[in-house]
């Protein structure tokens, strides 16, 4: 684990893995609950975690640092459950790289509790985790100019749901029937980090 101050009041602490980053983010929310951190923001990414609004960064980069960051505990937050039809036309090209029919991959896909490790990309879009690894996938070799708002999609270890249309590379392979960002809504994300997500099939794979 290294710790980098950023600013006056901020600080970048960087881990080896997803599930560190995950842990420490949980770690530093259980403090933060406790009052033992004081802190206006704390923002997971892949292998780091952003703390802003320290009083302190110094201390705390020398305290996270030599500590020992417990594992994540089970997560007790509700289930988001999104509905999805698996109609994504890389459907076929995941079925092939996971040796599997494109029935097996909606079951495997819609059979996993995800995660949600972090948001980022666009307003709503979270990076969802809990496959194996097995299931990983690469990007496109050419990344599509406007992918739908709605499709689920595959890239790395991370499932994801556009919220809105934009470019994109990841594997499409189905379309989510849920409004990921409202900003009349409180909050205004459907998803936050932390979040539980099962895809729920609707209609026929």
């Amino acid at each position: 684990m290294r710790a980098f101050p950023v600013g006056d009041d901020a600080l970048l602490v960087e881990v080896a893995s997803g599930e560190q980053a995950q842990a420490l983010h949980a770690e530093l929310l259980r403090r933060r609950a406790e009052g033992s951190l004081t802190v206006r923001e704390i923002v997971p990414a892949a292998r780091t975690v952003l703390l802003d609004g320290l009083a302190d960064p110094v201390r705390w980069a020398s305290e996270l640092t030599s500590s020992e960051i417990p594992p994540a505990p089970p997560r007790a937050r509700e289930l988001i459950e999104l509905p999805v039809r698996y109609d994504g036309p890389d459907l076929a090209e995941v079925a092939a790289h996971w040796k599997v029919s494109e029935h097996e991959v909606a079951r495997i896909h819609a059979g996993t509790e995800f995660t949600v490790a972090f948001c980022g990309f666009a307003p709503g879009f979270g990076y969802l985790t809990g496959l194996p690894a097995r299931y990983d996938v690469p990007r496109r070799a050419t990344p599509r100019t406007a992918v739908p708002v709605g499709a689920v999609a595959l890239a790395g270890p991370y499932t994801g749901v556009y919220p809105r249309s934009s470019p994109g590379g990841w594997q499409l392979i189905g379309t989510a029937e849920a409004v990921l960002w409202d900003h009349a809504r409180v909050p205004a994300a459907l998803l936050s980090p932390g979040a539980r997500v099962r895809f729920v099939p609707v209609g026929e794979a």
